[in-house]
Parts: structure tokens; C-alpha cells; sequence
């Protein structure tokens, strides 16, 4: 019997060294990661566009570059989603 409660304790041990070495992979998947690394690839993506406006594109933003104030709003929000990410990843609550 004591030899069992060994073996469950050091099962227990085993599982939650496991757990541990998985939590870099736990926070691979969260879905602030994913929005912000989307906002951050389409801010630079039309922000890069800001930087050469067309005249006609101008006249129809009635000489605003929309592009370039667009793009810097999204890579700005992408940023604030990683740092989000970076100061309070997830943590697993083992309830047991």
C-alpha cells in the first residue's frame, strides 16, 4: 500500500514538471498573439502605402493620407494586443 502512494506522488510530480514545460506552448495559441500580430502586419502593410500617397488617392481623401494615419492607428493597436500579451500571459488554474 505504501509503495503505491510512492508511486502516485511521483506520478504527480512527473505530470506537473510536464505542465510546466508546456506553458511556453500554452500562450503560442492565445488569440491576442494572433490579433495583434494581424494588426501589426497590416498596419505596417497599409502604412507602408501611406508612405508613397497618389494624387488622386489625396483628392479623394480630401488631402488626408489616410493611408499612412491608418496604418500607424493599426501598428500602434497591434502593439498595445503583443504587450498585452507580454505583461499577463496566461496562466493554467489547476483545480484539483
Amino acid at each position: 500500500m505504501r509503495e503505491d502512494a510512492v508511486e502516485r506522488t511521483r506520478h504527480a510530480a512527473a505530470v506537473a514538471e510536464l505542465e510546466e514545460q508546456s506553458g511556453t506552448a500554452r500562450t503560442l495559441f492565445d488569440v491576442r498573439t494572433v490579433i495583434g500580430g494581424l494588426f501589426l502586419l497590416y498596419g505596417l502593410l497599409i502604412g507602408g502605402a501611406g508612405l508613397f500617397p497618389t494624387e488622386d488617392g489625396l483628392a479623394k481623401s480630401q488631402g488626408i493620407n489616410i493611408n499612412l494615419w491608418t496604418g500607424l492607428a493599426m501598428v500602434v493597436v497591434g502593439a498595445l494586443f503583443v504587450l498585452w500579451v507580454w505583461r499577463r500571459p496566461l496562466k493554467h488554474d489547476n483545480a484539483e
